[in-house]
């Protein structure tokens, strides 16, 4: 009896440490990183206070901060990758969805791209757009409706999809050099002022081949 119960003990911490290790360290399929309770897994920068948890969504409503996923998935380093959330903005916000960048204390992040969430803002790159370098004009969305947006990176390519449909297809130059470029990095939610209201749901990754 006693073999029994160290076998059935032994075989059930293995297999919880195996479901463990699996969630942490996924090879293929999409993850949540937002638990949709808490900010667990994720460090806010500059005014933290701009990030809160309301019905299931990171609601981002304040002054300029930047939330970073500093969670397990990854170790929350990503290269090939693939990054989407539900989203609804209010009239006149502006955000962003941050790739390739890393956690910094204050103002905008100097790591990575930025792709745009900006329906009625008076900034003119819109939703979609891979910021500065390659800009959307039209609206494919409305205020106050949930939409996804879903970011592909693979290699020197970022596709942007807005309701799965295709809308922006970045391919970075060879030459290009410094921190504003592809490499790898975490990802992270732009509040970009205090009168910018958005929200995020159904947080997720999908880790790719490298």
């Amino acid at each position: 009896m006693k073999k029994i119960l160290i076998f059935c003990t032994t075989f059930l911490f293995s297999a919880l440490f195996l479901q463990f290790t699996s969630a942490i360290k996924p090879k293929k399929g999409w993850v949540k990183i937002f638990d949709g309770k808490t900010l667990d897994g994720w460090k806010s920068a500059e005014n933290p206070a701009t990030f809160s948890v309301q019905d299931g969504a990171i609601v981002v409503f304040g002054p300029r901060a930047h939330l970073f996923y500093d969670g397990p998935v990854g170790n929350h380093d990503f290269k090939n990758f693939e990054f989407k959330a539900t989203v609804m903005t209010m009239p006149g916000a502006n955000s962003g969805m941050f790739i390739h960048t890393e956690y910094q204390d204050t103002d905008w992040p100097k790591k990575g791209y930025e792709i745009q969430v900006n329906q009625t803002h008076t900034d003119w790159r819109k939703t979609g757009s891979v910021y500065a370098l390659q800009d959307v004009k039209e609206v494919f969305v409305k205020d106050n409706e949930w939409y996804t947006e879903h970011i592909i990176v693979q290699g020197k390519k970022v596709t942007v999809k807005i309701n799965d449909k295709i809308i922006n297809e970045y391919t970075e130059s060879d030459d290009r050099t410094g921190a504003k470029r592809l490499s790898r990095g975490t990802v992270a939610l732009q509040g970009h002022d205090p009168k910018s209201k958005v929200m995020y749901k159904d947080v997720m990754v999908k880790v790719l081949p490298d």
